[in-house]
């Protein structure tokens, strides 16, 4: 019988990572690249969750953009980083 190929498993991580976050330079299918966006899921703590729910509240926005706000800042392409 033949041998079956090595698959890579379900998490395994590319070893380059510009291969790994390659979804990011994927153009969307459609042509409003501004309504292209990619899922991130993060675990934090019940306490976590409940402080950023309430400081989102409190602020009048959406926890989603809030968040999207804050990782804009921390990883803007202006801060020389590569």
């Amino acid at each position: 019988m033949s041998e079956r190929p090595t698959r890579r498993g379900f998490a395994a991580r590319p070893a380059d990572p510009e291969h790994w976050i390659k979804a990011a330079d994927t153009p969307p299918r459609d042509s409003d690249a501004a309504g292209f966006t990619a899922r991130l899921t993060i675990d934090v703590t019940p306490e976590l969750r409940g402080r950023i729910k309430i400081a989102a509240f409190r602020r009048g926005i959406t926890v989603a953009d809030m968040l999207r706000d804050l990782l804009a800042r921390e990883f803007s392409t202006t801060n020389g980083d590569p």
